[in-house]
C-alpha cells in the first residue's frame, strides 16, 4: 500500500460536478493498493496516517497528529501510485490490484480510519475525480509499508 497525504486547510472531490467529499482541515490522502496487501497492511498504514505528528502545535513545531488537531482525512483512491515508469513512456499499472479487490481494500482502509476517531470523507471508487485542496505548509509526504 502506497499513500501520497498532503496537509490541507482545505479540500474537495468532484464527481461529474457534485461534491462527493470535502474536509476543512485535515489530509488530503490518495491511497494506492496492490495485490498483496492485507489487513494488517490497511491497519499499519490508517495507524500511520493519523498519528503522525505533521501539524504544528502552539509553538510552531510540527507536534501534534491529525488525532490531536481533531481534523478529517479526505480519502482518495488512486491507483495511478502503482504506476511504473521505468521503460518507456506509458506507466505500467501491473503492481496496481484489480479493481474489484482495490475496492474492497479502500472500503476497509476508510473504515480503519474512521475506527480512529477521524471524520473521513471520500472521493468515488472508480469515477473520474476533480480533486481540489489548499495544501498548508506546503506539507506532503510518501508513506508505504514496510513488507516483511
Amino acid at each position: 500500500m502506497r499513500a501520497v497525504i498532503q496537509r490541507s486547510q482545505y479540500g474537495e472531490c468532484l464527481v461529474e460536478g457534485e461534491i462527493t467529499g470535502a474536509i476543512e482541515h485535515g489530509l488530503v490522502a490518495l491511497v494506492g493498493f496492490t495485490h498483496d496487501d492485507t489487513e494488517e497492511d490497511l491497519q499499519w498504514m490508517a495507524r500511520k496516517i493519523v498519528h503522525l505528528r505533521i501539524f504544528e502545535d502552539e509553538e510552531g513545531k510540527m507536534n501534534e497528529s491529525l488525532v490531536d488537531q481533531n481534523g478529517s482525512i479526505l480519502s482518495i483512491s488512486q491507483f495511478t501510485l502503482y504506476g511504473n515508469c521505468q521503460k518507456g513512456r506509458r506507466p505500467n499499472f501491473m503492481d496496481a490490484a484489480k479493481p474489484e479487490v482495490a475496492k474492497e481494500l479502500y472500503n476497509r482502509f476508510n473504515e480503519i480510519l474512521s475506527e480512529h476517531g477521524v471524520h473521513v470523507e471520500t472521493g468515488t471508487f472508480g469515477a473520474m475525480m476533480k480533486i481540489s485542496f489548499t495544501n498548508d505548509g506546503p506539507v506532503t509526504l510518501i508513506l508505504e509499508n514496510p513488507k516483511s
